[in-house]
C-alpha cells in the first residue's frame, strides 16, 4: 500500500505547471489568474473556484477533471475528510473521495446543495451507470424527464447515459453521495460532467456540450420552491 494519500488540487496544479516549464507568471498570462491567486491556490491557501480550475486547465492544455489525479499505479487509495478534493458553484459544493486505481471503473464523490440549488446548469448525461444516496436533507432527481424526490436513507440507481440533474427542494442543506460506475477510460470524462457545477443558478459558462441535455426544467418538480437563488454561500480553504 501507498502511504501517499489523494493529493490537493493545488499540488497538482503546480506539477503540472512546473512540467510544462512555466513561471507563475507564464501561468497567469495564459489563464487570466493572478500570479498571487495561483500562488495561493497551488499551496492550498484557498480552493479554487469552478471557474478558475476551468482557466487554469485550458491554460494547462488538460481536462479539469486531471487535476484530481493521485499518483498513478496506486493499488490503494486513502482520502482523509480535510484532505478531498474540492470543487463549488452558486450553491454547490463537490468533494472527490478517491481517485487512481490502475483501470478504475468506479467514480465517487460527495455533493452538497444549499436550499434551492441545482446540481448542474441543464441535465446531463454521460457513459455507465450512477448511484444516489441522499445523506442529508431533501432533494429532488430528475431522469429522463421523470422526477424523484428523495430523502435522507432514500437512494437512486439509473442508467447515467439518461439525461439527469438533482435540485434541493428543502429548507435546508442537503448532502449526497454520489457513485458513478463505468469503463475506466469514461469514468474520469463521467467525473468532470459532474465537477462542470453551474457558476450561477441559470448563467452557466457559453456555448454548449453535445452531452448536455435541455435546459433543466423550472418549476416543474415536486413542491418546486420557485426560482429564488440558493441561499448562502460555501466557504472553505485556508
Amino acid at each position: 500500500m501507498s502511504d501517499r494519500s489523494l493529493p490537493e488540487v493545488g499540488r497538482e496544479i503546480h506539477r503540472l505547471r512546473r512540467g510544462r516549464g512555466l513561471s507563475l507568471r507564464d501561468l497567469a498570462r495564459e489563464s487570466g489568474l493572478s500570479p498571487n491567486a495561483i500562488s495561493r491556490i497551488e499551496r492550498g491557501e484557498c480552493s479554487p473556484t469552478v471557474s478558475s480550475l476551468r482557466q487554469l486547465a485550458t491554460a494547462l492544455g488538460v481536462e479539469i477533471g486531471s487535476f484530481f489525479q493521485p499518483a498513478p499505479g496506486d493499488s490503494t487509495v486513502v482520502v482523509r475528510e480535510h484532505q478531498r478534493p474540492r470543487t463549488s458553484g452558486k450553491g454547490v459544493l463537490i468533494e472527490g473521495l478517491g481517485s487512481g486505481l490502475p483501470g478504475q471503473r468506479l467514480g465517487p464523490f460527495c455533493m452538497t446543495l444549499l436550499p434551492g440549488a441545482y446540481g448542474a446548469d441543464q441535465p446531463i448525461s454521460h457513459a455507465g451507470e450512477e448511484f444516489v444516496y441522499c445523506l442529508e436533507g431533501e432533494v429532488d432527481c430528475l431522469v429522463q424527464g421523470d422526477w424523484h424526490r428523495l430523502r435522507s436513507g432514500d437512494s437512486l440507481l439509473f442508467l447515467a447515459s439518461q439525461h439527469h440533474l438533482c435540485k434541493n427542494t428543502g429548507l435546508v442543506e442537503a448532502k449526497l453521495l454520489f457513485v458513478i460506475q463505468a469503463p475506466s477510460e469514461e469514468v474520469l470524462s463521467a467525473q468532470q460532467r459532474h465537477l462542470m457545477v453551474p457558476l450561477a443558478r441559470g448563467s452557466g459558462p457559453p456555448g454548449s456540450d453535445e452531452d448536455r441535455g435541455p435546459a433543466a426544467p423550472r418549476g416543474k418538480g415536486p413542491e418546486d420552491p420557485g426560482t429564488d437563488p440558493p441561499k448562502g454561500t460555501f466557504r472553505h480553504g485556508s
